[in-house]
């Protein structure tokens, strides 16, 4: 896989909203916080409008990540926000250019087709973390959730453990392998097209917000039957937001689908639809045991300097 680059201070980073157009006072607030780190930010030209035409509003959320990544001067490109629509423009994108241009990718949510797409045609290591407009803002941002874009800078590798996250243990072991994964809807609609998540080898990672608990059952179900978990070296669970009652449901759902499982999985860390917020790199080679549940994780960024 290819690492992008490291931030360094004064670098020039792009914001755009390939999912839909952010809430403007919550992506000032986030770009306020970017710019606390030391970077000079620029807004995709696309990224306030709204969805009139489909069609058309495709090509002008393309057209911004296109510019990002042509962009010499632009050296990390920033999500505002989730939303719909990006498994539209996943066939349109020019992953040549975005191989000949390795730069940071970093959102989640519906940006998970892309996080996916990205590291199957462009061989791209990309990067799970906060929204700006959504995760950043004065409102739900959290001191740990800033923290974890300082690997960008630093090209440090991360270690998880029940330090920063209370893990849980569905089933015992230890796995390695590459990173993958992102928003459990986004994967299963992902299967059966070439922008299928490869699980091969790889420890996975699963979140999800707002489902009831027999819609992730259903999911989880149907990856399954699609061969998804055959390859698997690992799972690790992360947020499945939702009301304290059908919370209690999905847990139930997740101990009777994996606590069985020939692979270590853990539960309860902090990445997804949640503050804290920790974001990861996609295509890094990482290490999960059990005993004591931890997640070792290679850096996803080179440093130069």
């Amino acid at each position: 896989m290819i690492r992008p680059s490291a931030l360094k201070e004064g670098d020039r980073v792009a914001v755009i909203a390939p999912a839909g157009p952010p809430d403007r006072n919550h992506l000032n607030q986030g770009i306020r916080v970017l710019e606390k780190m030391g970077l000079d930010v620029v807004i995709g030209r696309h990224v306030f409008e709204l969805e009139t035409d489909l069609a058309a509003i495709d090509q002008k959320r393309l057209s911004d990540l296109h510019e990002a990544f042509c962009d010499p001067d632009i050296r990390g490109i920033f999500c505002a926000n989730g939303g719909f629509g990006t498994a539209k423009i996943a066939p349109l994108i020019d992953y040549g250019n975005i191989q000949r241009n390795p730069k940071i990718f970093w959102g989640y949510s519906d940006i998970t087709y892309l996080l996916n797409a990205i590291q199957n045609f462009s061989d791209l290591v990309t990067f799970h973390g906060p929204l700006v407009a959504s995760d950043l803002n004065d409102i739900e941002r959290t001191v740990e959730t800033v923290s974890s874009f300082l690997p960008l800078f630093t090209g440090e590798s991360q270690t998880y453990d029940s330090q920063k996250s209370p893990l849980h243990i569905l089933a015992y072991g230890t796995g390695e392998g590459r990173l993958v994964g992102g928003n459990l809807t986004l994967l299963t609609n992902g299967v059966g097209t070439p922008y299928q998540v490869d699980t091969n080898g790889a420890i996975l990672l699963i979140e999800e917000v707002a489902e009831p608990a027999f819609r992730v059952d259903l999911m989880l179900t149907h990856l399954k039957q699609a061969g998804v978990f055959d390859g698997v070296k690992g799972v690790v669970l992360g947020s499945f937001q939702t009301e304290l009652e059908e919370d209690v449901e999905i847990k139930k759902v997740l101990q009777n689908f994996f606590s069985s499982a020939p692979f270590p999985v853990v539960e309860n860390f902090y990445f997804g639809h949640r503050q804290p917020h920790y974001g990861v790199p996609l295509g890094v080679n990482v290490k999960l045991t059990t005993s004591p549940p931890r997640l070792e994780i290679d850096s996803g960024v080179l440093c130069n300097y």
